[in-house]
């Protein structure tokens, strides 16, 4: 296939970049600054801006799928607002460029715990987490409003963690996984095979899923 990817210099984009080229996947990265990019076989990168739908638009076009592992930094004190535009001006370009199938990475805040309850709103979610995991929530609202896209959106489990590729893992869909009394894991290897396993089968159209260890 070929697949655009946004945000493939980040923790789970980086791990999505390998798993898509080991697979023999033509890859397209989206990046404000290429130069971030090693050369590989068969990987493009494309100067583009993720918060511009235009930009967005003119970098997706003609691609079978973009997968959007956007996050403009959890350091980034307007996290919440730039998430939001980031979300938007995706969603706008890949419908301006005539891409249907849209996969988005957001987080395990928007999980629920109880009926009801979602892990952002419960007292001890991490306060310097809180501003995106809300942003991520808003954007998996915005995307579930979406009827002309064919979109997916993975949440992983609330303990997300480097380690090797097993291939082995739980589908959930919206509640968090859990080990025991203890919330589930999963490396972000296992993460990106998920993801790209439902990139080539399409299994979750139009659904939001979770995986875990």
């Amino acid at each position: 296939m070929n697949i655009a990817l946004i945000g493939g210099t980040g923790f789970v984009g980086s791990a999505l970049l390998e798993e898509l080229l080991a697979r023999g996947h033509r890859v397209t990265a989206l990046a404000r600054h290429p130069e971030k990019y090693a050369a590989r076989d068969g990987l493009s990168v494309v100067r583009a801006d993720a918060l511009d739908a235009t930009e967005v638009a003119r970098a997706v076009r003609g691609h079978d799928a973009v997968i959007s592992a956007y996050n403009p930094g959890w350091g980034e004190a307007d996290i919440h607002d730039l998430f939001l535009r980031g979300t938007r001006a995706i969603i706008d370009g890949v419908k301006q460029a005539g891409v249907k199938r849209l996969l988005v990475v957001g987080g395990a805040g928007s999980l629920y715990v109880a009926p009801g309850v979602q892990l952002v709103d419960t007292p001890d979610f991490p306060a310097e987490y809180k501003q995106g995991a809300l942003a991520a929530r808003a954007a998996l609202n915005l995307i579930r409003a979406e009827a002309e896209l064919e979109w997916t959106f993975v949440s992983p489990p609330a303990r997300l963690v480097p380690g090797p590729r097993s291939g082995r893992f739980t589908v959930g869909g919206d509640e968090l996984p859990m080990d025991g009394a203890q919330p589930a894991r999963i490396t972000v290897a296992d993460l990106a095979v998920a993801i790209v396993d439902e990139a080539e089968q399409g299994r979750k159209l139009r659904q939001r899923f979770t995986v875990s260890s």
